[in-house]
């Protein structure tokens, strides 16, 4: 039985390996320049009053560190401000919304047309304040911005003209990262994001297959978002439900790399669990509601079969928490003479392709947007670990969404440069104080890996040392940044 579960397992790690493998190595096979000059983003048209009206939400909870920097940054788009209006959707509990109330009467009396759109309840969380403010907005095109993000004064400027057919609903920009250098959680994150922007939506959407909205730093046609039934909130992910409720409809999305938009990476490991935690549960969710609706469309099979992969990516991680647990008893009954034989261990070397392809995409990502690529790269081993950590909280997530239980749409904190430089994070008020239950078991998880990396070296199965040693590396990663935000919390509230 356990021989036949860990085969599994590596099946299905293998299956998701290998649609990473495909993406990668197109990619890279239709990565060529361009024959000319290099383009300047900043030769780009600029607007009159003949573009179209903009209306720019900022969807915010609870905020204080960085509403004031967002609202400002989005105050200095240039774009023609009689063509611009801009919703603070702000369904604050605390003194963010005094704070907001403030900057945009400071930027109401300099002649910009912005609002506080203020709820007093939480309804349908960020669904339901993007919907409430559509009800309201004037703009044919919508541009959202989460509230740690920082877009550059010239986004709308280039984003909008990427609107050059009717049928053309949402124009998605890339990820950026304000603080991905400011310590190894932030570095091991980044890696991450950037295969997903550099990687799978690039090459996802030159293929022809579908793309998701990624809840920020894109816009939307007005019109694509009613068409496809506005926002909805019974997924913790309304922003891939619409998405593929859109592109099901007939509209088409556009992933414009170029256009970089630099976001904040959670510095602390409760807000990126929490993060990480809704990102699972979100996308199963929405996989549960609309891989019927796709597999039964008139849409192409590779956009169907690329569109599973895309919407059941998360479902890699109980499998990854299966082989974790049965790795090394596996070893320990084979070196014993009770496992199963040579064969069977040969058949798994398969495996390794797998691995190939979840390589090639962050390596091929890194050269794509980094001139120190190399050095970036050597981080590739704990960020693989560390999202191997993240294993038991994710299958959590992904088993909520299988069972229909619904959980509320926990934020992810977000405290800015200046809160750092000022007294560090973990002095905030949003910073937890408390590790959550998974923190244990994920402390549990390591020492049980730690332990059998001893038994397999000590078994002898040295092949099998490395592929041990990343599960023991992950969980005690995770449990390491844990105990680190434990105390740093505590010490912050003394």
């Amino acid at each position: 039985m356990i021989a036949v579960l860990y085969a599994v397992a590596m099946a299905v790690l293998l299956i998701y390996g290998l649609n990473l493998l495909w993406l990668a190595l197109w990619h890279v096979q239709h990565d060529r320049a361009l024959p000319g000059p290099v383009p300047d983003p900043g030769a780009s048209p600029q607007p009159d009053d003949t573009w179209p009206l903009v209306t720019v939400q900022l969807p915010l909870f609870n905020e204080a560190h960085v509403a004031e920097r967002l609202i400002d940054a989005c105050a200095a788009l240039d774009y023609p401000h009689r063509r611009l209006e801009i919703q603070v959707l702000d369904d604050s509990t605390d003194e963010t919304a005094v704070l907001v109330a403030r900057r945009v009467r400071s930027w109401q009396a300099r002649g910009l047309d912005i609002v506080q759109v203020h709820r007093t309840h939480r309804t349908g969380y960020k669904a339901g304040a993007l919907a409430n403010g559509i009800k309201m907005a004037r703009g044919e095109f919508i541009a959202i911005f989460d509230a740690d993000f920082v877009p550059r004064g010239d986004f709308l400027r280039r984003m909008i003209p990427q609107f050059t057919r009717d049928d053309v609903g949402m124009v998605q920009a890339r990820w950026g990262h304000l603080n991905a250098d400011d310590a190894l959680l932030t570095c091991i994150q980044a890696i991450g994001l950037d295969a997903h922007f550099a990687i799978e939506q690039h090459v996802r959407n030159l293929t022809g297959c579908f793309i998701n909205f990624n809840g920020t730093a894109g816009v939307w046609r007005r019109s694509c978002i009613e068409d496809a039934g506005g926002w909805h909130s019974d997924t913790l992910a309304e922003d891939l439900d619409l998405s593929y409720r859109a592109q099901l409809r007939g509209w088409r999305f556009r992933y414009v790399p170029d256009v970089e938009v630099p976001a904040e990476l959670p510095v602390d490991v409760n807000g990126l669990r929490a993060q990480q935690f809704r990102w699972t549960k979100g996308a199963a969710e929405t996989a549960i509601k609309t891989l019927g609706a796709l597999w039964r469309s008139a849409q192409p099979r590779r956009v169907k079969v690329e569109g599973t992969f895309h919407l059941t990516a998360h479902v890699v991680f109980p499998f990854v928490l299966l082989a974790a647990a049965l790795h090394a008893p596996l070893l320990v009954l084979a070196s014993a003479g009770l496992g199963p034989g040579q064969g069977y261990f040969a058949a798994l070397g398969l495996g390794l392709v797998g691995f190939v392809g979840f390589f090639l995409a962050q390596l091929f990502a890194q050269r794509a947007l980094y001139p120190d690529w190399g050095r970036r790269l050597r981080l590739f081993p704990l960020f693989m670990a560390g999202s191997m950590g993240l294993a038991l909280n994710n299958t959590r997530g992904l088993l909520l969404a299988l069972r229909g239980k619904r959980t509320a749409f926990e934020r992810t904190p977000k405290y800015s440069d200046d809160t750092k430089e000022q007294a560090g994070w973990w002095t905030s008020r949003y910073a937890a104080r408390r590790l959550p239950p998974v923190a244990w078991l994920e402390a549990l998880l390591a020492l049980y890996c730690t332990a059998g990396l001893v038994v397999v070296a000590a078994a002898g199965a040295w092949a099998a040392v490395p592929f041990q040693a990343l599960f023991a590396l992950g969980f005690g990663l995770l449990t390491f940044f844990n105990f680190q935000h434990l105390w740093l919390t505590r010490r912050g509230s003394v």
